[in-house]
């Protein structure tokens, strides 16, 4: 049945083991995958929203192919596109070597991945530990890395501190009660909030968890069982109801790039977002634009009923398969990617857009060059995995790539069901997976 539902939706979303490793003891030991001769390889990653971190990444990529003299065709695909091109891939046991991809996408398909454990360990190794959440996200139940996380891009507050003045508040406020207040407030001067509940990869799931866990709501418990109709839910249903009706009309049919152009253009006064927003205007020559950025700053998501932090940040994690005709050249190439003449350099030209998996990335110099950036370093550090209270698996990816919890949200919101009736229905489609 497993197995079944795996084809089912590899269907739905899309339409050689390692050779031996070179180790040199020490507190800090180098390893390398000796790339097979005639190695050439095929990455897809997603776009850019930040030019500087697809600048530099591609630099790195080519300093790795003239290091090695092996050529590599890197394709930047949307982000909506690269979940249902991995699966394909896995699917029909062809395409790129390496995918860069979304949260546990690998779970899937586990099966159609490479071992990355000997890489992801000499790593953590080098480089202080992986933080909790990373380990998670990269690992399978027994242990066997088939991910290589590659950061976060934070989910955080975007705001206009001069409208939040105007709206009674010196700051985002860090409770529930008081945020919708603020939102009320912003809406009443007619600069409203805006904030995706459409399919929009990673602008809508994560703020979404965020309200979820607050209330104490949940998917699925510690027995992986679904319990995601329950009063919790439907508290942070109605509560989502009223924060809805503070937004600019039209989020409904919100893509990943909607809230970064409305609050650019000076229509709404609130989002959740990554850095870009702050990066795209800072480095515009527009002075429409670099005006909103010096009116802006971040925060961290409120803190809901529970008392305590619920953040779910966009996990992005490279995948390399087993159909590869070089696995050795693809993990090579991971490797080189992560090491830290290539990675402080990538992260710092991109202003921590994709906040680092690793603990002694911490220590990368740039984070105290502007204090906007502070709230995004400590992301992944803070990140719950989106499977909470279970584990992460076949299941927890299927439900966050079928959005499940989005879709709920949505269909109240939009006032297809009312709060029980969003809740039962994402209960009967959560429960297709974890039977």
């Amino acid at each position: 049945m497993a197995n079944e539902k795996r084809r089912v939706l590899v269907g739905a979303l899309g339409a050689a083991a390692a050779g031996p490793m070179i180790w040199v003891k020490g507190a800090q030991a180098q390893t390398s995958f000796k790339p097979e001769k005639g190695a050439r390889l095929r990455v897809l990653r997603w776009k850019r929203f930040v030019q500087a971190d697809e600048d530099v990444w591609m630099a790195n990529t080519k300093k790795f192919s003239e290091k090695y003299g092996i050529e590599v065709r890197t394709d930047h695909e949307g982000w909506e596109d690269v979940r249902p091109k991995a699966a394909v891939a896995a699917n029909v046991g062809a395409g790129p070597d390496i995918i860069v991809g979304w949260m546990d996408d690998p779970h899937l398909y586990p099966e159609k991945l490479l071992d990355l454990t000997d890489l992801a360990e000499y790593l953590g190794k080098k480089y202080g530990g992986w933080f909790p959440a990373a380990r998670t996200y990269g690992t399978t139940a027994k242990g066997r890395w088939i991910g290589l996380p590659l950061g976060a891009g934070g989910a955080l507050l975007n705001y206009r501190v001069s409208w939040v003045k105007e709206a009674g508040f010196n700051g985002v406020p860090t409770n529930f009660d008081d945020y919708l207040k603020l939102c009320q407030a912003l809406q009443k001067n007619g600069k409203p909030a805006g904030f995706a509940i459409s399919h929009a990869t990673g602008d809508s799931e994560t703020w979404m968890h965020n309200i979820l866990w607050g209330f104490g709501g949940r998917l699925v418990n510690e027995k992986n069982q679904v319990v995601i109709n329950s009063a919790e839910t439907v508290k942070a249903i109605e509560y989502m109801q009223q924060l809805h009706k503070t937004f600019i009309e039209g989020t409904a049919a919100w893509s990943g790039v909607s809230n970064n152009n409305a609050f650019l253009e000076g229509k709404i006064s609130l989002t959740s977002n990554g850095i870009s927003i702050y990066y795209a205007g800072k480095n515009s020559t527009d002075a429409a634009k670099k005006a909103v950025v010096a009116d802006m700053d971040h925060a961290p998501m409120p803190v809901g009923p529970v008392g305590r932090p619920t953040e779910l940040h966009l996990l992005t994690q490279a995948m390399a398969f087993r159909y590869s005709k070089f696995p050795n050249a693809a993990k090579e190439f991971l490797r080189f990617m992560w090491e830290k003449e290539q990675y402080e350099p990538w992260q710092a030209a991109s202003i921590g857009y994709i906040s680092h998996p690793l603990k002694a990335y911490n220590d990368n110099k740039f984070w105290n060059d502007d204090p906007k950036y502070a709230p995004f370093k400590g992301v992944v550090e803070r990140l719950q995995p989106h499977s909470f209270a279970g584990n992460l698996g076949y299941a927890s990816a299927a439900c966050l790539a079928d959005w499940i919890v989005v879709d709920m949200f949505a269909s109240a919101c939009t006032g297809q069901a009312t709060p029980k009736q969003a809740a039962e229905t994402a209960e009967k489609r959560a429960k297709r997976y974890y039977a």
